[in-house]
């Protein structure tokens, strides 16, 4: 399925790791949610997106049923991936896998989908961090499953997804003091807003300093802001922006 075009890294790639960020290119999907909407829990026809979804997998010569994802919540919760799920979702927002032919996905709309693999091992994951996440420490728990199967964390190469940039992330103040709350030095990924009340958030840069602070130091963006580009990117923010009822869903994948 070459004109799905997905976007992938050379951090991965030349490492030989299967991996895509899909984006709207390729899909089935029509009206709102028009392209590739891998969302099983949007209001999208349910056809259209099981259709989406067999092509994603196809793209890595697999089956629907071998493409893992958790029912995302927000959460710390990272899962090892065994076998194929078949559809079946386990609360958490990170899948870890080490099994040849399963793939690990997750699904974003402006948080910061982040594909993880240990070259060496062929330890992969999967992680869906939006701000929630990232702050409550969902990278950590990623990268300590990753390790309890035998990943080193200076081996794991990183890469964040496209996701809301902070030209398109503003926020309150408030929202600023929570994370400055959790640890002082997070106050460098906020900058003004376009009032005294308001401040920009990087998330995609915090993503970055937290992959660190859990020991990955092999990591980077892709550069793509989700909530800019509305050709090629689902939005949460920017279907609130526009007073749209719903929204697709992106799928990120990764497999050993």
């Amino acid at each position: 399925m070459s004109d799905l075009a997905p976007i992938t890294h050379p951090l991965l790639t030349a490492a030989g790791v299967a991996h895509g960020f899909f984006t709207r290119t390729g899909g089935v999907s029509t009206g709102l949610y028009r392209g590739l909407n891998a969302g099983v829990g949007s209001k999208d026809d349910p056809a259209a997106v099981a259709e989406n979804r067999r092509r994603v997998a196809a793209h890595f010569a697999a089956t629907p049923g071998h493409l893992n994802g958790c029912y995302q919540i927000h959460s710390a919760v990272a899962r090892v991936a065994e076998g194929p799920w078949n559809g079946d979702r386990p609360e958490g927002d990170a899948v870890v896998s080490t099994e040849p032919g399963l793939l690990c996905s997750v699904l974003t709309a402006d948080c910061a989908p982040i594909l993880m693999a240990d070259p060496d091992t062929r330890i992969v994951a999967a992680v869906h961090a939006g701000w929630k996440g990232a702050l409550g420490g969902v990278i950590h728990s990623s990268v300590a499953a990753m390790q309890a199967l035998g990943a080193e964390p200076r081996r794991i190469l990183a890469v964040v997804g496209p996701c809301i940039a902070p030209a398109s992330y503003e926020v309150g103040v408030d929202f600023q003091d929570r994370f400055v709350h959790h640890d002082p030095a997070s106050k460098r990924f906020f900058r003004p807003g376009d009032t005294a009340d308001r401040r920009r958030f990087d998330l995609p840069g915090f993503v970055l300093w937290r992959l660190q602070q859990a020991g990955v130091d092999q990591a980077a963006w892709t550069g793509h802001d989700t909530c800019a580009d509305a050709e090629r990117f689902y939005s949460n923010r920017r279907a609130f922006q526009q007073g749209e009822p719903d929204f697709g869903r992106l799928i990120s994948v990764i497999g050993v």
